[in-house]
């Protein structure tokens, strides 16, 4: 939320946003559908890959071998069997709540300290990169987890009682040998998808021009880009995606959960993912070669890429302009940067010269110790995390019936969030819990109309 402290910063570098939030791509809809539906400019032929690829993301896939062909290969071990499990209407996942007992729109990364072949985490011998807690018969689980929270009490300056809480995550079952002493795990939880495609034809060169891993400036931001490696290309490139920056296309994102979440085969990731210990895994059947065609993988991609961005809501409030005026007053805008522009090189003309507020600088930045997950990720180290976009936030609730955020979920609220900002962050976050209730009460106004 409010991610960022800035020295000095001129206000009319994050004045009132001016324009639709997804610019071309912008519809105004405000129900539980608001995250699901297809940029207002598309032509019929693009509608009609776009409803492909939105039954894609909704299809529920099946262990092969199976009549629905296509449509198999599930697993060996996997997380969901569809995009929408975890991503349910295009938005938020969360972590359990009461009662519950299964990760159903969350996971679990892991690995161990090191490098593996391209610069990313190293695997957890056994497991791998990711905890895959379901698997198709015949075969087992890697194991489960489960969530609990360390209530921390504290006070607003002005006396209010608050509390944020702390996730802590237990192992229940590891079927596959002990986990070794120094595991790293960072517990994520599924991020809304809509406006990717925009995200995606940000010009390279802004990116670059917006980080300042020196801090140059002396402004106490030093936002960076991550460097990964590209499995479409086979080379190094600028991470956009995810809560490390650690993925660099929408392609690659969709191959990579493709594989990681629902055990699916494609043209750039041909093989299962099992780890070598996995012999059960390893020889179930398969779906095809590759599982998930590449027509597919278009379609999944352009559908990504064109959901459209819901309109904000009651951009004339004033409880809420106010909010936005402390946004940019407390230096929020510094890291979330409001407008962002697209120029004419992306492959989707629609997404050329568009002029929008994600409110992101898709930049990586050190959150401080609480919010570290202690797992480095690429360039990415355990205390920075990738600036998420705030555009729908306010409708979050609404589409996915909570208000559950920051990358765990751990907090109940847009309060919580901000308050546990540390780090580049830490002046902001203090601003805000400085601040005078109904100024706080006027920055959630605003962060509810996004």
């Amino acid at each position: 939320m409010c991610a960022l402290l800035g020295l000095g910063l001129p206000l009319a570098r994050a004045q009132v946003q001016a324009g639709p939030a997804g610019g071309a791509l912008t519809q105004a809809v405000a129900n539980r559908q608001a995250f699901t539906l297809p940029a207002p400019t598309l032509s019929a032929l693009q509608l009609r890959d776009f409803a492909f690829g939105n039954r894609l993301f909704n299809t529920n896939w099946v262990v092969a071998p199976a009549s629905a062909d296509g449509f198999d290969g599930l697993g060996p071990t996997f997380n969901r069997n569809s995009c929408s499990g975890c991503h349910l209407r295009d938005g938020r996942g969360r972590p359990p709540i009461a009662g519950e007992t299964t990760l159903d729109s969350m996971l679990v990364r892991m690995s161990i300290p090191g490098r593996a072949a391209h610069g990313e985490p190293k695997p957890v011998p056994g497991y791998g990169l990711q905890l895959n807690d379901r698997a198709i018969p015949g075969v087992r689980a890697e194991g489960a987890v489960q969530i609990s929270y360390v209530e921390m009490p504290s006070n607003y300056a002005d006396g209010e009682p608050y509390s944020l809480r702390r996730p802590q995550v237990e192992w229940l079952q590891a079927n596959f040998g002990d986990l070794p002493d120094n595991l790293l795990i960072s517990a994520r939880v599924a991020p809304m998808v809509f406006g990717l495609g925009l995200l995606e034809a940000i010009p390279a060169s802004d990116l670059r021009k917006r980080a300042d891993p020196q801090d140059r400036d002396n402004d106490g931001i030093s936002g960076r880009i991550n460097r990964v490696y590209d499995v479409i290309s086979g080379k190094t490139a600028i991470g956009r995606f995810g809560w490390k920056a650690n993925v660099p296309s929408l392609e690659a994102q969709v191959v990579s959960a493709a594989q990681g979440d629902i055990g699916l085969t494609s043209v750039p990731i041909p093989v299962e993912n099992c780890a070598p210990e996995q012999s059960a895994c390893r020889a179930a059947l398969s779906g095809g070669t590759p599982e998930l065609d590449e027509s597919f993988v278009r379609r999944l991609t352009f559908y990504n890429q064109v959901l459209a961005v819901p309109a904000r809501r009651a951009p004339s409030d004033a409880q809420a302009l106010h909010g936005e005026q402390l946004f940019a007053r407390f230096q929020c805008a510094s890291c979330h940067s409001p407008t962002q522009t697209t120029d004419d090189q992306h492959p989707l003309t629609l997404l050329h010269q568009q002029t929008f507020h994600p409110y992101t600088d898709l930049l990586l930045h050190d959150m401080g110790e609480a919010l570290s997950d202690q797992r480095p990720d690429f360039k990415a180290s355990g205390r920075e995390w990738r600036t998420p976009p705030l555009w729908g936030l306010g409708l979050v609730k609404q589409v996915n019936d909570h208000e559950l955020l920051l990358h765990d979920g751990r907090a109940r609220g847009f309060a919580e969030a901000i308050l546990w900002h540390g780090g580049e962050a830490e002046k902001s976050a203090e601003q805000f819990r400085s601040a005078p209730k109904s100024e706080r009460d006027a920055l959630l106004a605003f962060l509810r109309s996004l």
